[in-house]
Formats: C-alpha cells, sequence, structure tokens
C-alpha cells in the first residue's frame, strides 16, 4: 500500500487488525492450554506450567534474532510487512500443532512433545509480532498520530480476546474432551491468518536504513537496548501490567470451575464475556483520555479501581454466590486490565527513538523484539507460577480429569491466587508508571535532539532539555548519540 499524505482511520484500522491474532492466541492459551494438559490429558499441573516456561527460554534465543533479521532486510514490500506476510501462514499452523492430542506414551514423551509444539508456537508467533511491533515506529513519525494507530490496535486486540475467550467456552463444552480444543485451534487459525494479511495491504512502511554490523555481534548486542532508562522501566511496567492481566486469565477456568462450581450452565461464557467486553468498552473510554493527557494516565486512572475490585472479590469465593456479583465485580476488573494494554502499546511506539539517540542505530526490530521476548516471559512465568502454586495449595490432577471437587482447602487456595497475585503486581506497575520520565514533552525533546544529531536542527540544547534527555536516557548528554553504546554494558557515559 501507498504512504497516503494524511493517514486516516482506513488506515489505523487495517493496521490494528494482525493484533486480533497477537491479543487472540495468548488469550487462548492463557486461559485454556494448562486446562488442556490437565483435565484432558491428566498431566500435572506444575509440569504443565513449566512448559510455557520453557518457550520462554527458546524466546530468549529467536526474539533477538528476528529483530535482527528484521531490521537487516531489505524487501521491496518492506521488511516488516514482508514477515508478515510469510508469517500469517507459519503462525497458524504451529497454533494448530499446539492443541494436537498426544496422550498415548509414556509422561516424559508426553512432556517432550508438548514442549516442542510450544516452541515451535513461539517462533511462528515471533515471526508475526517482532515485525508488527516495528512497524509503526517506520510508518508515523508524530507523537499523538502514534498514539492513535495504537489505540486503534488496542481496540482491535481486545476484540481478539473478546472472541478467544468467548468463542472455546461455547465451544468446548466439556473440558475434558481433547478434539474439542482441536476444533477451537482450527478455527483461531483461519481468524488469525485473515487479520493478519489484512493488515499486510493495508499498510506501508517508510525506507530505513539497513544495519551493517555482523549478525552474531549485533544479535548480542540487541541485550545493550536495556541500558537506555526509559526502555527498563517500560519492561517493569510490561511485565507487571500484562502479568497481572496473565494471572487472571490463567486461573479463570479454575476459579469457576472449581472455586464457585459454575462452570456449567454458560456461566463460565457469561463471565468471560463481561470481563472482555469490560475491556473493549475500557479502551473506547481510555484512548481519548490517553491522546488528551499522557500515556501512562489510563493505569493511573484504571488500576486503583481493579485493584478495589479485585479484593472484594475474595469475600465472594465460594459455591453458590450469586454469580451477578461476580460478574460485577468482574467487569470493573475488565475495565482496568484494558489501561495497561493501552498504556504499553503506546509506550512502545516511542522506544526505538530514544534507543537511537542513544546508539545512533535505527533499530525498532531490536526494542520490539526484546519486548516481546519479555511479554512472553511474563506469559511463561504466570503459567509456571500458576502451576506451582496450584500444586502447593493441594490441587488434584486426578480428581480434575473424573471431573470431581477439589477440597475445601484446596479451593480456598485457588481463590487466594486468584486475587493476590494480581494485586501484586497492579501495585508494582502504578508504582512504575508514576516514575516513568517519557511523556509528550520530554519525547519532543527527544525529537529535536535526534534532529541536532543528525544536522537537521542547528539549535542547542537548552539546560532544561539536557536535563531531561540525561532523566530519559539514564546517560549523561555528552554521551549520547555514540555507537560505543550498543557495544556492550561498561559504565562509561551514565548519568
Amino acid at each position: 500500500m501507498k504512504k497516503p499524505e494524511r493517514p486516516g482511520y482506513l488506515s489505523m484500522y487495517a493496521y490494528g487488525m494482525a493484533d486480533i491474532y497477537g491479543g487472540g492466541a495468548f488469550i487462548v492459551i492463557s486461559t485454556f492450554f494448562t486446562v488442556f494438559l490437565t483435565k484432558s490429558l491428566g498431566m500435572s499441573p506444575a509440569l504443565a506450567g513449566t512448559i510455557p516456561l520453557i518457550g520462554k527460554v527458546w524466546d530468549a534465543i529467536t526474539d533477538p534474532i528476528m529483530g535482527n533479521i528484521t531490521d537487516r532486510t531489505k524487501s521491496r514490500l518492506g521488511p516488516k510487512r514482508f514477515y508478515l506476510l510469510i508469517g500469517s501462514f507459519i503462525s497458524a499452523i504451529t497454533f494448530v500443532c499446539l492443541w494436537v492430542d498426544y496422550s498415548g506414551g509414556t509422561v516424559l514423551r508426553q512432556y517432550v512433545f508438548y514442549v516442542v509444539m510450544y516452541m515451535l508456537f513461539s517462533t511462528g508467533f515471533t515471526i508475526v509480532m517482532v515485525p508488527y511491533n516495528a512497524l509503526l515506529p517506520d510508518m508515523v513519525d508524530d507523537y499523538v498520530v502514534r498514539g492513535k494507530f495504537t489505540g486503534i490496535r488496542m481496540i482491535f486486540s481486545t476484540l481478539g480476546a473478546i472472541i478467544a475467550g468467548l468463542i472455546p467456552t461455547i465451544m468446548i463444552q466439556n473440558n475434558t474432551d481433547p478434539t474439542q480444543y482441536f476444533r477451537v485451534a482450527i478455527l483461531f487459525a483461519v481468524i488469525f491468518t485473515v487479520s493478519i494479511l489484512i493488515t499486510f495491504f493495508g499498510t506501508w512502511e517508510n525506507a530505513k536504513g539497513v544495519k551493517k554490523e555482523p549478525f552474531i555481534q549485533s544479535t548480542i548486542e540487541s541485550f545493550t537496548v536495556y541500558r537506555s532508562r526509559t526502555y527498563r522501566m517500560f519492561i517493569l511496567i510490561f511485565l507487571c501490567g500484562q502479568g497481572a492481566a496473565d494471572f487472571v486469565t490463567g486461573l479463570a477456568v479454575y476459579y469457576v470451575d472449581d472455586v464457585l462450581n459454575a462452570y456449567g450452565g454458560g456461566n463460565f461464557t457469561i463471565l468471560m464475556g463481561v470481563i472482555l467486553v469490560a475491556q473493549f468498552i475500557g479502551m473506547i473510554i481510555l484512548n481519548p483520555i490517553m491522546n488528551r493527557t499522557s500515556k501512562t494516565m489510563p493505569v493511573r486512572l484504571a488500576f486503583p479501581l481493579r485493584i478495589l475490585a479485585t479484593l472484594v472479590l475474595l469475600a465472594f469465593s465460594y459455591e453458590g454466590v450469586n454469580f451477578t456479583i461476580i460478574l460485577v465485580l468482574s467487569f470493573i476488573i475488565g475495565l482496568g486490565t484494558a489501561a495497561s494494554s493501552v498504556t504499553i502499546y503506546a509506550i512502545l511506539a516511542d522506544m526505538a527513538d530514544v534507543d537511537e539517540l542513544i546508539t545512533t542505530i535505527h533499530r525498532p526490530g531490536i526494542c520490539s523484539s526484546m519486548a516481546t521476548f519479555i511479554r512472553k516471559i511474563a506469559t511463561g512465568l504466570s503459567s509456571a507460577v500458576i502451576g506451582i502454586l496450584l500444586a502447593i495449595v493441594g490441587y488434584n490432577e486426578e480428581l480434575a480429569n473424573e471431573g470431581l471437587r477439589q477440597t475445601a482447602a484446596t479451593q480456598h487456595g485457588v481463590a487466594l491466587i486468584y486475587v493476590f497475585a494480581p494485586v501484586v503486581l497492579m501495585v508494582l506497575t502504578l508504582i512504575l508508571v508514576f516514575k516513568f520520565p517519557l511523556g509528550k514533552k520530554e519525547f519532543g525533546v527527544v525529537q529535536r535532539d535526534l534532529a541536532r544529531r543528525k544536522g537537521e536542527n542547528k539549535t542547542i540544547a537548552t539546560e532544561e532539555e539536557r536535563y531531561i534527555l540525561e532523566r530519559v536516557t539514564g546517560f549523561t548528554y555528552e554521551a549520547l548519540w555514540n555507537i560505543d553504546n550498543a557495544r556492550g554494558f561498561e559504565k562509561t557515559g551514565k548519568a
């Protein structure tokens, strides 16, 4: 697609479509993959929870590699869009492979099989999402317009989450039947492929320089993005904010089924629908607020309400509770969940500019890949921690596989995990966003200084601007714009 003179909403819609996959795939996995392994195949929760974590260790290799591949690729389609095209099919195939029924053989063979399948899925996800997260900085330069694109993207991400959260609950009536999970996988493979292809055909890329460093060297140097103070804080916000959401989706089936004993009769579908629709409404409400204030404002406004609603939920976590109360509290939780996605992806689009000011290198693919890596680490850690915590509170996979209730002590333990794990992460997220140093004013200072360094602006930085840049980057002003800052982690130049 040729770049329009003024990007309109059709361009924003096309750009946002691919995040139906980005927002939906992990909802399906976080909500149902451990359930698939434990309730359908009889795997222990502690063992099942380690599979996503191992997949994230694999991502430690593939994400930086993909970021470097993206930044050094030349294509008439645009390097990011080229990988969206081929990744649309790879991601669909690997997603389906994740839900193949391998219930025969030993426990070890079964475990190894799903570890490999998860690694394949993670690779497919990387091929799509690393270039996709790096696409916006090479489409749009304006801070506010980037925010609008990100806002539309988050709406589609939430739509993907709604579809991914509701359709499986309707199709999986018996959560011990592996064939029902596989049918869901086939359907979503088609949905994900179409959404990614729409983004491919509806976006563009501005021509940028291609990285010249040796591949191995630049892959190792990918980790130098963490030298930026702003990027480190962004990663912590990403980790805590999305981790809080992962605990909700990862434990929702256990909470409704084992604590409330209300999985049947469409209750779980209604619950997930309420949470996800609330997220969609939250996106619509919070995006205009973000565009008029700051990119961290959604979290500042919504997380306190979400924390309160989550804590109140504990008082109503028992069998026979009025389910309407659970739905009202879950609606508030869903509104708050939208805030972290709105804030995180809006901030991500600006990280490449800060990194370029520090290193002289334009590497949005690396900034994207290291963020995607952290996102997967958060998901893997939450899955592993959920599995371990379930084992600690005495969760019995044999009872689960037979469709029987857990003990009262285990039910109470599940409720405690469902409430307090996300609350702790939300409190940490709030602390971090109040300390985050990059707003609209600071981003303008970063762009002006980039123009100075490139000889496009002849002004001299004021003392205030120098202070802002040092606070944003973590480097002294004199140490900025130095390619050696991308070469290693020595302490020279730190502010």
